[in-house]
């Protein structure tokens, strides 16, 4: 990468704040910490694209917003500031377009930077039980102004559509180290998720 300059210590800090706003539960400095550690263990995880859109894939994060308005967000807020950290134009199209990959997380075949980037994202949900159930929590408390209920059906609408993926992990490093475990996990929370709306409607 662009060896750092004044201008690249401004943008580190700001990214750095922008991470570690108190009012992210999960999409938070560890979380960018996770990501940008697994990344080298990919396949193609090293690419300066892929790295650079890991530091913004959530560098602007407001729940309340329409769905792929962050990602967006995002990734306009790369364009305008990564050019002039030296980033060459290819590099950066290419991690605008993973940026806002990652609100869907659809990959097609033979998109090595998507796999690399989506797996290091997803793997949170192959955690263990315990940074599991403080992900999940961190989520709901991004989403404290969504009504239980509403919150429940929401989270298990994207859970489902997540394992409609299949495999939910793109590369091979990925479905051998996580497959298992994030299927185990997000099964887990759907049951979770399936007992509060029962409590909900039994206690309405």
């Amino acid at each position: 990468m662009p060896v750092p300059g004044r201008l690249a210590d401004t943008v580190y800090r700001d990214l750095l704040s922008r991470w570690g706003d108190p009012r992210r539960g999960y999409h938070d400095l560890q979380h960018l910490d996770e990501v940008l550690t697994l990344l080298p263990h990919l396949p193609s995880g090293r690419q300066v694209s892929v790295r650079l859109a890991a530091w913004f894939h959530d560098a602007v994060y407001e729940p309340a917003a329409e769905a792929g308005a962050s990602e967006e967000a995002s990734a306009a807020l790369l364009a305008g500031v990564a050019p002039a950290l030296g980033f060459g134009p290819d590099a950066v199209t290419e991690a605008g377009r993973l940026v806002r990959m990652t609100a869907t997380h659809e990959v097609e075949p033979g998109d090595r930077h998507a796999a690399a980037l989506a797996d290091a994202d997803l793997a949170i949900l192959a955690s263990a039980p315990d940074r599991y159930l403080s992900y999940a929590a961190g989520v709901r408390g991004e989403y404290r102004h969504v009504p239980d209920a509403a919150f429940v059906a929401g989270r298990t609408a994207v859970l489902r559509r997540l394992l409609a993926h299949d495999p939910l992990f793109h590369t091979a490093v990925g479905r051998a180290r996580f497959e298992q475990a994030a299927r185990a996990n997000v099964e887990t929370e759907l049951r979770m998720l399936a007992d509060l709306a029962a409590s909900d409607t039994t206690h309405g």
